[in-house]
């Protein structure tokens, strides 16, 4: 057999041996979903302290580098970066409400501006079939950015717990569909 038969069922048999896995990865996931959908306050504030750490983290290693690369010349560019950053990821542990609303403005905010350029694209697209599906989603899109602006700030404290606990209840939905089909295949070798 030659090495350029590639066959997408390759290796398909190993993880379907594992698909238990994949199930039980699914269900934590969803039912953390719905645990977060339900405490989307706590849910809020995890994002923020999650982003504070990553923040942070990334602080540091800006900070480390800059040390690192001082002899490049720009090495006070590099501390302020450093500096910045793990100044942005303290404010977001230690006020992660704070970091939340400013997040919840930002997210709005961007989901307007790109909604907009989607709009735009789709109409710059008239003459392809099609655009008008991006025309359309642009709009939503815009929709959803001018809902969150608008509630802002009071919206603070559910809007990014909401976004987390969708996302989790898909990767949920997800995973077990894949563990399903997983399943499927390997009882179809039998």
């Amino acid at each position: 057999m030659s090495s350029n038969n590639w066959n997408p069922l390759d290796g398909a048999s190993e993880l379907s041996a594992k698909w238990g896995w994949f199930l039980v990865l699914g269900i934590i996931l969803l039912l953390v979903g719905i645990v977060a959908a339900f405490t989307l306050p706590f849910a809020t504030e995890a994002v923020a302290i999650y982003i504070g750490l990553m923040m942070l983290v990334g602080g540091i290693v800006q900070l480390i580098h800059a040390f690192g690369v001082k002899s490049w010349g720009r090495f006070f560019y590099w501390l302020l970066a450093g500096i910045l950053y793990t100044f942005g990821g303290i404010v977001c542990l230690i006020q992660p409400i704070l970091a939340a609303a400013v997040f919840t403005f930002l997210l709005g905010f961007l989901l307007v501006v790109a909604g907009v350029i989607r709009v735009v694209i789709g109409f710059q697209s008239r003459e392809l079939k099609g655009h008008g599906w991006i025309i359309a989603a642009g709009i939503i899109t815009a929709i959803a950015g001018l809902v969150i602006t608008t509630g802002w700030p009071a919206n603070t404290l559910w809007v990014l717990g909401l976004f987390l606990s969708i996302d989790l209840i898909f990767q949920g939905w997800g995973w077990i569909g894949f563990a399903i089909g997983l399943r499927s295949l390997k009882n179809f070798g039998k």
